[in-house]
C-alpha cells in the first residue's frame, strides 16, 4: 500500500461543530433527503450497496441474506422507542461484542449520544429511506449517510438488533459504523475502546485490573460520574478459549460494558457494587449479587429501586467489585475530555494533533531494537513550560493512533505493533540523528509496544525540551499515524522536520597548470582514443570512459554506470549545449563525482555496492542536500529497490538531479529579486 508523507505539523483539535460530508456526491444528509423526497423515491445508497461486498470481503454470506427496509419487517418501524437506552443492542450473527459495548455506554449520556445518532430522525412523513450517524476520525468529526436497507434472514434482522423489534436506530447505526469501516466483516474483532473513541473523539486509558491503583473504585465512580465511557473484559490464554463460558456465567474474550458502580447498605455496613452488561442482552454473573442471589433480601425495594435492580434476563447484573477484581482482567475508559481521574478537582486539557506517515525505505525505522533505523522515523519535539498546579512536574497523556487499519483489512492490513519512546532534546534544532539514540537512553516510553489501533499512556515529566519518536515494532512497516498531545498546561509541539537547503562549494573553475597530472594524461589519452581530435565525448562514449575507470578502481564495487545516468550527467556539466562533454567539462565532474564516490563509500556499511535508503537524509547532507520528509520519501521511492537498497548509478542520478534542480531554484531566486528591487524602484 502506498503511504505518502503527511504534515505532522502540529494542529488544534476540531471541535464538534458541523461535521464533514462524506458522501460521493459531495451533498450533505439533508440535501440527499430532499432530493429523494422531491422525486418521490426511497434513497439508494451507491456508496454502501445492498449487496455481498458491504456484508463481507474474504468470504461469501454462509445464509442467503435479503436486505429490507425495516417498514418491510415490521409494520410501524420507529427510529427509537421510548429513549435510546442501553437494552436496545442485541448481538447478532456478528463478532462486533467490541463496538455493541460501547454502544451500550454511549446510551448512558445523552449529549454524546445525541452528537452520534442525530435524534430528528423518524419513519414518519417525511420519510425517504436515509439516515445519518456522526462519528470522529482523526481529529474531525464525519457524517456518514446510509439508506435503511439492513440485511435479514427469513424477516429478521441478522446483526445488531433491539430487544423492540420495531426500533432500528441500533441495527442502523451499526450499519452507518460498517460503512465508515468499509464493510460488516471489517466490524470482526476489535477493542471497545476504539469505537468509543470514535462516538466521543475522547482520548483512551486501559487499566490491568490485577495491577490497578488502590483507588481504582474512586477512578471508575469519577469516570462514570464525568460520563467517560467504561468497558472491560476476561482475557484469554488461546483461541479456544473466546468466548467461552466460566462456572460463574462470564464470557472469556467478551467485551462487556460497565454501567453503574455504587455501594449498597447490607446488614449494617457498605459493600461496593458494579454494575456490568453483557451486549448478547443475556448471559449474566451468577455468583453473589446477582439478579437472583440471596443478598439482594437483605437490601430494602427502596434501595432495589435505586440501583435500577431487576431480575430479568436482559445481560445485565451486579457483582461485588471485589470480585469484580478477581474475574475481570482489562477496564478501558474513554475520558470525553481527558479530564485526571486520579486529581478531584476538574480541569480542561490542552490537545495538539500530529498527523504522519510511517514509510518504508525512509521513516518506518521501527523500534529502538533496531538503531540502524529507529532514527529515522518521525520526531516531535515536546516543550514542557509551566508544572502542574502545586506541582513539580508536567502531566500530559501522549496517545498514539494507527489510521484506516481495520478499513484496509480487505487489502489485507491487519494492527501493526506500535508504541513510542520519549527522550531529554539536546537542544538542538533539526531530526536528531543515530548517534543521539546510541549514546542517550529514553526517558519515558509507552508501557507496551501492542496490535491496538492506539496507544496511550499518562506520564509526568519535569519542565524541559523532549522529544517523542513514534514507530512501529517491526521497521519498513507502513501506516499513516495521528499522535494526540493532552497536557494540563500549555504545551508547544513541532515537527523535528527538516527545512529544505542547499549547501554546495563554490563551483571550481580548474586553471590551467604548467604540468598534467599523471591522471590528467590518462584521461586525455582515453578521450583522444575515443572522440578524436575534437577532444568531445557523447553520452554513450562517456559511459564508456566513465566505466573503464571505474573498474580499474580496487575499492568500489560498483556496477556499470547507465547510459540514462551519462546523458544526466552530460545534461549537468555542458555549458555549450552542444549535447557533448568537452575534456575541460569532464575534468570539473571528475572532481565531483570523486566527492560523491567518497560519500557513498561511507554509507555503504557493508561495503556491498549499495546503500540502505535510510541513510540517504545522512548521506544527501553529506553531499549539501537537506531534504524533508517529503522529498525524502518520493526520492526513497524512485531510486530505491524492493530491499530498500540503493547502487551508485541510482545516487549519482539523484545528486545529479538535485544538482540540477538547485540550479533552477538558484536562478529563480535572482531573477524574483531582480524583479522585487525593479518594484521596489519604482
Amino acid at each position: 500500500m502506498p503511504y505518502l508523507y503527511q504534515d505532522s505539523k502540529p494542529r488544534l483539535p476540531t471541535l464538534p461543530g458541523a461535521a464533514r460530508a462524506t458522501h460521493s456526491s459531495g451533498k450533505l444528509y439533508e440535501e440527499l433527503k430532499q432530493e429523494c423526497l422531491r422525486r418521490g423515491v426511497l434513497f439508494e445508497d451507491p456508496d454502501f450497496p445492498a449487496c455481498n461486498s458491504s456484508l463481507f470481503f474474504s468470504e461469501k454470506p454462509p445464509i442467503p441474506f435479503i436486505w429490507k427496509r425495516p417498514g418491510d419487517i415490521v409494520k410501524d418501524p420507529k427510529f427509537i422507542v421510548g429513549g435510546a437506552t442501553r437494552t436496545d443492542i442485541c448481538q447478532g450473527d456478528l463478532g462486533d461484542c467490541w463496538l455493541l459495548a460501547a454502544i451500550a455506554s454511549l446510551t448512558l449520556n445523552e449529549k454524546t449520544l445525541a452528537r452520534v445518532v442525530p435524534l430528528d430522525q423518524n419513519f414518519g412523513p417525511d420519510y425517504a429511506g436515509i439516515f445519518h450517524f456522526q462519528f470522529w476520525q482523526h481529529n474531525e468529526w464525519l457524517d456518514v449517510v446510509i439508506d435503511d436497507r439492513l440485511p435479514t434472514f427469513k424477516g429478521r434482522l441478522v446483526f445488531l438488533h433491539s430487544a423492540e423489534h420495531n426500533e432500528f436506530w441500533s441495527a442502523l447505526l451499526e450499519k452507518a459504523y460498517a460503512k465508515l469501516n468499509g464493510s460488516y466483516e471489517a466490524l470482526k474483532g476489535g477493542s471497545t475502546i476504539e469505537a468509543m473513541e470514535d462516538f466521543t473523539g475522547g482520548v483512551g486509558e486501559m487499566y490491568e485490573v490485577k495491577n490497578a491503583p488502590d483507588n481504582f473504585y474512586e477512578i471508575l465512580e469519577k469516570a462514570l460520574k464525568r460520563c467517560s465511557m467504561v468497558g472491560c473484559s476476561i482475557d484469554i490464554s488461546s483461541a479456544a478459549e473466546s468466548e467461552a463460558k466460566t462456572p460463574f456465567g462470564l464470557i472469556k474474550g467478551h467485551a462487556y460494558s460497565v454501567t453503574g458502580i455504587d455501594e449498597v447498605s447490607y446488614r449494617g455496613r457498605k459493600v461496593q457494587l458494579i454494575r456490568i452488561r453483557n451486549p448478547w442482552g443475556q448471559v449474566e454473573w451468577n455468583g453473589p449479587w446477582s439478579d437472583n442471589s440471596l443478598e439482594w433480601r437483605s437490601v430494602s425495594p427502596s434501595e432495589q429501586r435505586r440501583l435500577s435492580q431487576a431480575a430479568l434476563d436482559d445481560g445485565e447484573f451486579w457483582m461485588k467489585f471485589e470480585d469484580f477484581k478477581v474475574h475481570f482482567d482489562k477496564v478501558e475508559i474513554c475520558n470525553l475530555t481527558p479530564d485526571a481521574l486520579e486529581d478531584s478537582s476538574a480541569h480542561k486539557w490542552e490537545v495538539t494533533i500530529h498527523q504522519g506517515s510511517w514509510v518504508r525505505g525512509s521513516t518506518a525505522g521501527g523500534c529502538r531494537n533496531f538503531l540502524d533505523t529507529f532514527w529515522t522515523n518521525p520526531q516531535i519535539k515536546l516543550h514542557l513550560t509551566e508544572k502542574d498546579d502545586g506541582q513539580n512536574d508536567c502531566t500530559f497523556i501522549a496517545a498514539l493512533m494507527q489510521k484506516d487499519r481495520r478499513k484496509l483489512k480487505k487489502l489485507g492490513a491487519e494492527m501493526l505493533t506500535i508504541g513510542y519512546s520519549i527522550y531529554e532534546s539536546p537542544g538542538k534544532d533539526g531530526h536528531l540523528g543515530k548517534d543521539f539514540f546510541r549514546y542517550h537512553p529514553s526517558k519515558a516510553r509507552s508501557k507496551t509496544y501492542i496490535n491496538l489501533r492506539e496507544v496511550s499512556n499518562r506520564f509526568k515529566l519535569p519542565p524541559g525540551d523532549y522529544v517523542l519518536i513514534p514507530t512501529t515494532f517491526e521497521p519498513h512497516q507502513e501506516a499513516d499515524f495521528c499522535l494526540r498531545i493532552f497536557s494540563e498546561k500549555k504545551a508547544i509541539t513541532e515537527d523535528l522536520d527538516e527545512n529544505v537547503a542547499i549547501d554546495l562549494p563554490e563551483p571550481l573553475n580548474p586553471t590551467p597548470s604548467p604540468q598534467e597530472t599523471e591522471e590528467e594524461k590518462q584521461f586525455r589519452a582515453l578521450f583522444e582514443q575515443i572522440s578524436g581530435q575534437d577532444m568531445e565525448v557523447s553520452a554513450e562514449e562517456l559511459q564508456y570512459v566513465l566505466n573503464a575507470v571505474l573498474k580499474k578502481t580496487k575499492n568500489i564495487k560498483f556496477k556499470n554506470l547507465s547510459l540514462i545516468s551519462c546523458r544526466n550527467i552530460i545534461s549537468l556539466m555542458d555549458i555549450s549545449g552542444n549535447g557533448k562533454l568537452e575534456f575541460s567539462e569532464f575534468k570539473v565532474f571528475w572532481e565531483k563525482l570523486k566527492k560523491w564516490i567518497n560519500i557513498f563509500l561511507q554509507f555503504d556499511f557493508d561495503k556491498s555496492g549499495s546503500m540502505s535508503s535510510y541513510e540517504l537524509r545522512s548521506a544527501l547532507k553529506a553531499a549539501g542536500y537537506q531534504l524533508n520528509n517529503y522529498l525524502l520519501q518520493l526520492i526513497v521511492l524512485r531510486y530505491s529497490d524492493e530491499q530498500f537498497q540503493i547502487e551508485f548509478d541510482d545516487f549519482l542520478n539523484c545528486l545529479i538531479r538535485l544538482e540540477n534542480a538547485s540550479r533552477v531554484f538558484q536562478v529563480l531566486s535572482v531573477k524574483n529579486n531582480e524583479f522585487i528591487n525593479l518594484n521596489i524602484g519604482e
